[in-house]
């Protein structure tokens, strides 16, 4: 069981994309990972569209779907990939509230396991930003250190100052 959570999530992943900022799935990613029609889905969110306010669904505008066409390889009919209106993306709140709209096990199943990609994510992001304030704070550091060093070898590279005229050696064309 531990194999199949773990290629969900890694399934789930890949579907999470970034729109206006937010972390979002599209609803035709979560219908199949529903495993129901993105028809279905939809039909479910528009009979119950007072538990999806705005910051947990969005309807991506025409030129946000034509970049995610042009950004996927996708065979579409009528530019449209065969949808006859613009695609919803859910946030992590409106992923949870899907469960009560899509009352299954199988929705259950694939909720917790969003629920679990989006903490990761989470986390991620957490500590990307905790190793990048470290890596300042090294730089600040030892930034000294490494002028002194870079000082050091600028000094080496410059000529030495002329003291006297020393005789030429070598080749003298007269």
């Amino acid at each position: 069981m531990a194999r199949v959570e773990l290629l969900l999530r890694q399934r789930i992943e890949r579907v999470i994309l970034v729109i206006r900022g937010e972390k979002v799935i599209l609803d035709k990613d979560l219908a199949e990972l529903y495993e129901v029609p993105t028809k279905v889905l939809n039909q479910a969110v528009r009979r119950n569209m007072a538990r999806f306010p705005d910051d947990f669904m969005l309807q991506l505008s025409e030129e946000e779907q034509d970049l995610l066409l042009r950004s996927q390889i996708v065979t579409s009919n009528g530019g449209r990939g065969g949808r006859r209106y613009r695609p919803y993306a859910f946030t992590e709140q409106g992923v949870a509230m899907l469960s009560s709209v899509l009352n299954s096990e199988r929705a259950i199943e694939v909720n917790i396991a969003i629920m679990r990609a989006f903490v990761q994510l989470r986390e991620l992001l957490l500590n990307h930003r905790d190793l990048a304030r470290k890596v300042d704070e090294l730089e600040r550091k030892y930034d000294d250190h490494f002028r002194i060093v870079f000082d050091a070898i600028r000094q080496l590279m410059e000529p030495p100052p002329e003291k006297g005229k020393k005789p030429r050696i070598g080749f003298r064309k007269e």
